[in-house]
């Protein structure tokens, strides 16, 4: 019960880090470390008019932009949970997909003696919105794990984490 309570809270506490791997359309995703390459796409303003917009990128641990990297890291806490190997399928501005494999610390029998397994996933990244202090850029604020087969114990086979938003930007002159 200890061991599945602590990867809950490496899960949802650390999801800030996490590393983008992609998912089909059909499943949930993950993510790893980014490539920086993504397309333009046009927009519509508030005002109604088209403009240019990058696509989203998802916020590494120190709150740097990825484009979809290849690993990434889940827990930014302490790093016991991340993804790897990261193929994407799909990054636009509604939603990215990725297979990857989930690479989780068992926390038996504690954090630091524990030992690291791997898990195929689909991640999916989802609900892009502005990202504050940077004009015309959007970031993705949610990230899903669908595990087709085996799973970090006590995971469902689908998980949903927030990702974070990054560090505060100061509006100093």
């Amino acid at each position: 019960m200890v061991a599945v309570l602590k990867l809950a809270a490496v899960l949802v506490l650390g999801a800030g880090a996490l590393l983008p791997a992609a998912a089909s359309p059909g499943h949930a995703a993950t993510s790893t470390i980014s490539k920086s390459s993504a397309q333009s796409a046009p927009s519509t303003t508030a005002s109604g008019s088209t403009g240019q917009t990058s696509p989203p990128v998802v916020l590494d641990c120190s709150g740097k932009p990825q484009s979809q990297p290849s690993q990434y890291v889940l827990a930014c806490g302490d790093g016991n949970n991340y993804l790897t190997s990261a193929h994407w399928t799909r990054w636009d501005g509604v939603s990215a997909y990725a297979t990857a494999t989930d690479v989780a610390n068992d926390c038996q029998p504690y954090c630091a003696a524990g030992h690291f397994h791997s898990f195929p996933v689909d991640v999916t990244l989802t609900d892009p919105v502005p990202w504050q202090g940077h004009a015309g850029q959007t970031r993705y604020t949610k990230v899903t794990l669908f595990y087709p087969g085996p799973r970090p114990a006590h995971a469902a086979q689908t998980v949903t984490l927030p990702l974070a938003a990054g560090p505060a930007i100061s509006s100093a002159t």
